[in-house]
């Protein structure tokens, strides 16, 4: 409810809503001034931490247009022809467009302007060094094990080593051993978790959702149950003080990643891919759930941003409208608990 003191102020620049006081406000229209500098206070939102976006040149295939919070996962038959992505098409309102070729970068560095946002940003190192060229004050460089060249070339140690070093890359991700049909506790990996625990790299591994209904097609070696939670287990028994970013908050898996949470304080997630891909009820239920059971200082924003340039401003949108968090568990989500476990300078954001 709104409190009888303050009127609502629209900040164009920002697209969020902020309260002014009455009698503040009814003296700012005599100024115009005071009304010019109360418009630039406006004009910067919260700030927002992403922790999971993706260096690509936007030629990934995907959903043209796409519909956040709508997917159906369709059957198919193999007797037909089978489309990559399972989602029934269908007509919304937003409906998120790709950038145009050769413009995924500077529209995403321009939206992450737009709304204070920092991100993680991932991929071959070469690629994510020009995003991180073109934006140094917003963009944390990350990159993996296995996007180094090609998907069945892994980078060496010294390679890795070298870029965690000296190269300024901060984040080991994204580690996608699940679309390999790997455990991540599965030892022809465990050097370069051993690598990271030694470097005090967070490292970011996908697990859980993935194959947009289609992995038997797109990703033949994708394994749902190498996205269980619980199989960080024994990667975690050997390396304890690794610090792990489950993606996707290991979504569907709900219970196993409360067990796993409730077992390691070094264990974070984040709401990538998650947060639009599945209808809405479904991604608050499965929010709500990580919050009530006492891991909402674990739970990170993130988009898992690929072509659609306008899905950073809709997912950020998701947690500011959640009726079932609290302001504070809001900034906590867009900004604290990714600033704590990324161990950035900077003071919490109320």
């Amino acid at each position: 409810m709104q409190h009888p003191r303050y009127a609502i102020v629209f900040a164009p620049a920002s697209g969020y809503f902020s309260p002014c006081r009455v009698l503040l406000c009814a003296a700012l229209l005599f100024s115009g001034t005071a009304i010019s500098r109360a418009q630039n206070a406006e004009a910067r939102p919260a700030p927002v931490i992403d922790v999971h976006v993706h260096a690509m040149d936007g030629n990934f295939p995907g959903v043209a247009p796409m519909c956040p919070n709508t997917p159906q996962f369709l059957a198919s038959d193999p007797k037909e022809k089978e489309e990559r992505f399972g989602w029934a098409k269908t007509s919304c309102t937003p409906a998120l467009y790709p950038s145009a070729p050769g413009e995924y970068m500077k529209d995403v560095l321009a939206e992450m302007e737009r709304l204070n946002v920092t991100a993680v940003v991932m991929g071959d190192p070469k690629s994510v060094q020009k995003w991180k060229d073109a934006a140094p004050a917003r963009v944390i460089a990350g990159t993996g094990i296995d996007n180094q060249a090609t998907a069945d070339k892994r980078a060496t140690l010294e390679e890795l080593r070298k870029h965690f070093t000296t190269g300024g890359f901060k984040v080991m991700g994204e580690i996608g051993l699940q679309y390999q049909g790997l455990s991540p506790s599965d030892m022809s990996v465990d050097k370069y978790f051993a690598l990271a625990e030694e470097l005090d790299v967070p490292v970011a591994i996908h697990m859980g959702t993935g194959g947009s209904g289609r992995a038997n097609i797109t990703t033949p070696n994708f394994r749902g149950s190498k996205g269980d939670p619980l199989l960080l287990e024994e990667l975690l028994a050997r390396h304890p003080k690794l610090r792990v970013q489950v993606m996707h908050a290991g979504y569907p898996m709900i219970d196993n990643m409360l067990t796993l949470l409730q077992a390691s304080s070094h264990v974070y997630v984040d709401v990538a891919g998650l947060i639009w891909s599945y209808p809405i009820k479904e991604v608050n239920r499965y929010i709500q759930r990580l919050v009530d059971a006492g891991f909402g200082d674990r739970v990170m924003f993130g988009t898992d941003q690929m072509i659609w340039p306008k899905l950073m401003a809709y997912s950020i949108s998701i947690i500011q409208n959640a009726d079932y968090l609290t302001p504070q568990q809001k900034r906590d989500i867009l900004y604290n608990n990714a600033a704590r476990f990324l161990r950035l300078e900077t003071k919490p954001a109320n």
